[in-house]
């Protein structure tokens, strides 16, 4: 699974360099405006996974590392985030 989330992350790192690109150098008329639409919804959808995640982040190393993977590759990097582990209750 490791390889798939890592084939991931380059996919969405690849199609946020064909975004940059076309803010830099349009496309062709019909694939400006297409990318560039792409390009926003992607953007406003891992804005709202690292908002939705702000607080399960808290316990982390890096927080705030990791918020910033979240805003660039989404779930991607979500699903490499080891689940919290729960404390063993002692019965004194």
């Amino acid at each position: 699974m490791k390889v798939l989330w890592g084939l991931g992350k380059l996919l969405t790192l690849l199609f946020w360099l064909v975004v940059l690109v076309n803010s830099l150098l349009p496309f062709v008329y019909p694939l400006h405006p297409l990318v560039n639409l792409a390009g926003a919804v992607l953007a406003v959808l891992h804005l709202l996974e690292a908002l939705l995640c702000f607080r399960s982040l808290k316990g982390r190393e890096h927080p705030w590392r990791d918020r910033l993977k979240i805003v660039i590759f989404g779930v991607f990097h979500l699903l490499t985030i080891p689940a919290p582990t729960a404390p063993k209750a002692s019965h004194a």
